[in-house]
């Protein structure tokens, strides 16, 4: 059963406002926290925890980002309506509600099948229209390719080459990037000659992004 109740959208707007005091600017983004319910994409377990600035555990070893890093990726996105968005890391699959609130076309790829399975059943129920897909993030989806945004939600030790040749001329690539527990959230905007700027965001910490495909 679906709720979203008066307290739960009272502690969505306090949730707002912690984001907001740690920088994040874009109203967008903030509309979109304080519009989609998460405490819908946790386990009935961690309901009072839904609204806390923190990440939870969602089953396959993954987690559902902490709302901060997920207001700063979307925030790093800048995504304009009609922007065809891939997301690598579907998880719980409230990154990609934030992004279609933005405004985004969604393709999200997610590895592990359960929360592959899961996501696609959730989002719909939720009329969101995500298009998400059971693959290997590393590889992307180079038949819908070319996008106008990638971004990737899991610690990446480097930039897929392979997502690089999928985002357009002027497009960009946010990924946490690193090989130990803390990533440098990156941004990669592709230049006309196919070369890529970067920018560096700062220290994060994300799960690692693993290649091959998981089937429990």
């Amino acid at each position: 059963m679906m709720i979203d109740s008066y307290k739960h959208k009272g502690l969505r707007k306090q949730l707002v406002e912690q984001i907001r005091v740690k920088g994040i600017t874009d109203d967008g983004v903030m509309e979109a926290i304080n519009k989609i319910p998460r405490h819908l994409f946790l386990d009935s377990s961690f309901l009072e925890f839904a609204y806390q600035d923190k990440p939870f555990p969602i089953g396959s070893g993954q987690t559902i980002s902490q709302p901060y890093t997920v207001a700063f990726q979307s925030e790093l996105c800048e995504v304009k309506a009609g922007d065809k968005v891939l997301e690598i890391g579907t998880g719980s699959g409230y990154q990609a509600c934030v992004l279609e609130e933005l405004g985004a076309k969604v393709f999200t790829v997610e590895r592990q099948k359960k929360l592959y399975l899961r996501s696609k059943k959730f989002l719909k129920e939720l009329g969101y229209k995500a298009k998400v897909f059971y693959g290997d993030g590393y590889k992307g989806l180079p038949a819908f390719a070319p996008f106008d945004k990638i971004l990737i939600t899991a610690g990446a030790p480097e930039l897929p080459e392979n997502l690089a040749d999928q985002v357009k001329e002027g497009g960009m690539i946010i990924v946490p990037l690193g090989k130990g527990e803390v990533q440098m959230m990156m941004r990669y905007i592709k230049n006309a000659d196919g070369s890529l700027r970067e920018e560096n965001h700062g220290t994060f910490r994300f799960v690692p992004l693993l290649k091959e495909l998981a089937d429990d």
